[in-house]
């Protein structure tokens, strides 16, 4: 994974932006493609070593991240909230957390501003180990957790980034 910026300093060309609007659309497209696709569609014309370059330095300085994410239909996915306990936060904290971040099932994890709430999106086999999952995390570290709260994501109608996200970029330059 890429060193985290505090202050990114990207220098996104256009072309950079549209090699990023093309790879949202169909992540498996060769550096071959993407040449294709950036002469056919929008008149670039470039090899494919340097649409490959421009992918590793952007990959490089953490412009996008990549991950293997599971097909959404093989896995139950669930969305945990949960508060600490401020007694005995700050003996238990970091390995309660640690263990949520560490923990096979974990897909993201992130901390949200409002009631200061912890939240992960996890994946399962089914609902009887996401259950087991909850029984254990309490068991280990049930006298630190205030709420617990889990939702079931039933049905995953949006899995993916628009390409037009990336638009961004040339707004932050100053381009339209």
């Amino acid at each position: 994974m890429p060193e985290k910026q505090t202050d990114p300093d990207w220098n996104i060309s256009e072309r950079d932006t549209l090699i990023l609007r093309e790879l949202a659309r169909d992540p498996q497209l060769t550096s071959r493609s993407l040449r294709d696709l950036l002469e056919e569609k929008h008149g670039i014309d470039v090899s494919h070593v340097t649409v490959s370059e421009s992918i590793r330095r952007m990959r490089k300085d953490g412009v996008f991240r990549e991950a293997l994410v599971p097909n959404e239909e093989n896995l139950f996915f669930s969305l945990f909230e949960f508060q600490f306990n401020p007694e005995g936060f700050e003996e238990n904290w970091r390995e309660a957390l640690e263990h949520v971040r560490s923990s096979r099932h974990t897909f993201m994890y992130f901390l949200s501003d409002g009631d200061y709430q912890w939240k992960t999106i996890m994946m399962f086999e089914d609902r009887e180990q996401e259950s087991k999952w909850i029984h254990d995390f309490y068991k280990e570290y049930g006298e630190l957790i205030n709420n617990l709260r889990n939702s079931v994501v039933t049905n995953v109608l949006k899995f993916g980034t628009d390409p037009e996200l990336f638009e961004v970029f040339q707004e932050d330059n100053g381009e339209e």
